[in-house]
Parts: C-alpha cells; sequence; structure tokens
C-alpha cells in the first residue's frame, strides 16, 4: 500500500477470535453437565424412597429360598418316611418270650396263648428271672436288644398298653421279653391293640423340611 498508510517492517498484527464465542461454548457444556447429574441424581433418590432397589434384592433372596426347598428336600423326606416304615416287622416275624413276675400263677402261659392268636411267634414261657421276679410293679416290662427300640419292641407294645420299654445287650433284635408285672390285668383289647398296629404300620406324617433363613 502507498502512501501514509504504507506498512513497514516484519511484524503484522494478529487476528484473535471474539472472546464471546468461547465463553458461550464453556456455558453450554457446562450446562448440560449440569443437567444430567441433576437428573441422574433425580433417579437415585426415587429409587430410595420407592423401595425398587430392596424389591429387586428381596425377589433375589426368595428365588434363593425357594430352590434351596426344592425337589431335593422332598425327595429327602420322602425317602426318610418310608425308611421308618419299613423297618417295622409283622408280628409274625417276632418271638416274644412271656415271662410271669408276678406271684400269679398261669399267667405267662394265658398271656403267651393270646399273643399266639394275634400272630406273634412264641419262645419260652414261664417265670422272670431274679432280676425282675416281684419286681414289676407296673402291666409289664418289654425288653429287648438296641436294634429293636424302634422295631419289635414298638410292635409288641400295641397289645399291652402302658409297659415299660427297656433295651439290653443281646444281638437277635427280632427275640424279645414281656415280662407281666404285678398291675398286669390283661393284654389290650384285640380290637383296640389292631387299631394301634395299623396306626403304627401306616404311613408316618413326614417331617417338614426346615427352611432356609432369609
Amino acid at each position: 500500500m502507498g502512501g501514509q498508510y504504507r506498512i513497514t517492517g516484519d511484524k503484522y498484527p494478529r487476528m484473535r477470535r471474539p472472546r464471546g464465542r468461547r465463553r458461550l461454548v464453556f456455558l453450554v457444556v457446562a450446562s448440560v453437565t449440569a443437567l444430567g447429574l441433576v437428573g441422574w441424581g433425580t433417579l437415585q433418590l426415587i429409587d430410595v424412597f420407592t423401595g425398587k432397589g430392596d424389591k429387586a434384592t428381596a425377589a433375589g433372596t426368595k428365588g434363593d429360598c425357594t430352590s434351596t426347598a426344592g425337589p431335593s428336600a422332598k425327595a429327602t423326606t420322602a425317602s426318610t418316611t418310608s425308611t421308618a416304615a419299613g423297618t417295622l416287622p409283622r408280628p409274625g416275624q417276632i418271638t416274644v418270650n412271656v415271662l410271669n413276675a408276678t406271684p400269679r400263677g398261669g399267667l405267662a402261659k394265658q398271656t403267651a396263648d393270646e399273643l399266639k392268636k394275634r400272630g406273634f411267634r412264641i419262645g419260652d414261657v414261664g417265670n422272670a428271672t431274679a432280676t425282675y421276679d416281684k419286681k414289676v410293679n407296673g402291666a409289664g416290662i418289654l425288653l429287648g436288644a438296641k436294634g429293636a427300640a424302634q422295631a419289635a419292641l414298638p410292635v409288641l407294645g400295641t397289645q399291652l398298653s402302658g409297659a415299660e420299654v427297656k433295651t439290653d445287650g443281646r444281638a437277635q433284635a427280632d427275640r424279645v421279653d414281656l415280662i407281666i408285672g404285678t398291675a398286669f390285668k390283661s393284654l389290650t383289647k384285640k380290637e383296640d391293640a389292631d387299631k394301634a398296629l395299623a396306626t403304627l404300620s401306616g404311613p408316618r406324617p413326614a417331617a417338614s423340611a426346615s427352611p432356609k433363613s432369609c
């Protein structure tokens, strides 16, 4: 350029962007960020006050508990029930020694004859040993091996109400003693004994499985 507006030297003026546009961009970005944070915080507060998070947790826990007491628990219960019912022998599988511990004569034979009519096998019939003779104050004592406590002895117990059950060290579980005591009058009526035996030999109530505490 000529005249008085001639530019001399090697330095040129720099052109700068207007500061207003930069500030506007910064304000827009800051506003969007702030709105996002506010929205996220609002959603969190809504979840807390409405309990949605607790419901989801509870639903998951409930599912775990249901699966714990599922088919496996039912199968175990059924197996236990069938095993318990299967351990009870029939009267014809039990041999009973009838022993009289009272001063009254003939009780052992009369009782043995009646038990035979009811299907039991009869072993020894006679007087009780010195350990029990004249020392049994109740209706009687049912004595057998430890293995007979949940098998032969309960079955025999249906025939004499109020008898005391004891075990000893014998090995044979299917051979038990009925020791007649001084309070003995007669065996349980056959009709009542049959009902008690049917109840004892029938299906037993299954034990409820303990649910897992949640």
